[in-house]
């Protein structure tokens, strides 16, 4: 995926609650794992793939949402939805860049990408190759849905 993280974070907090804290986390847990591509492009010279990061490995937040979600818990029941919403929209995030990116979902055991669509390299520029793949088609409909989801949305 490469624009469709922030409308399905958005989808995904708009299961867990209509509007508040719950939708930002699930927002920004949409997101957060491509923020390391500010260290791809800017650190790393893009020595090697983004989803090599920690921060697109599963086992990373499943380690993750077994310390906060408890404690989450203890910290009172306020707390719980948001952090829900948040590592559920992750896992939305892991599963569309499963689509055609390749996540290694069995880290550590096994170090080997997973991906359902191999998006050939067709055209000049690797962004092309994406958005006039018919993969593509499936952010749009998650753009679709995020809107209507929106346009649809009563008052808070």
């Amino acid at each position: 995926m490469i624009t469709a993280h922030l409308p399905a974070g958005y989808v995904t907090g708009r299961a867990f609650a209509r509007s508040g804290p719950v939708l930002w986390a699930a927002m920004l847990g949409g997101v957060l794992p491509d923020l390391d591509l500010i260290w791809f492009y800017l650190i790393d010279g893009r020595a090697f793939h983004h989803h090599h990061y920690w921060v697109h490995i599963p086992a990373f937040w499943v380690a993750s949402a077994f310390i906060v979600l408890p404690l989450a818990t203890w910290r009172g029941t306020q707390w719980v939805r948001p952090a829900l919403a948040f590592f559920a929209a992750i896992l939305v995030h892991l599963l569309l860049d499963t689509v055609a990116g390749g996540i290694k979902w069995l880290w550590p055991v096994r170090d080997r990408f997973f991906h359902l669509v191999t998006v050939p390299a067709a055209h000049a520029h690797w962004i092309l190759n994406f958005i006039l793949h018919p993969v593509f088609l499936a952010e749009l409909a998650i753009w679709a849905a995020a809107l209507l989801i929106l346009l649809r949305r009563s008052p808070a």
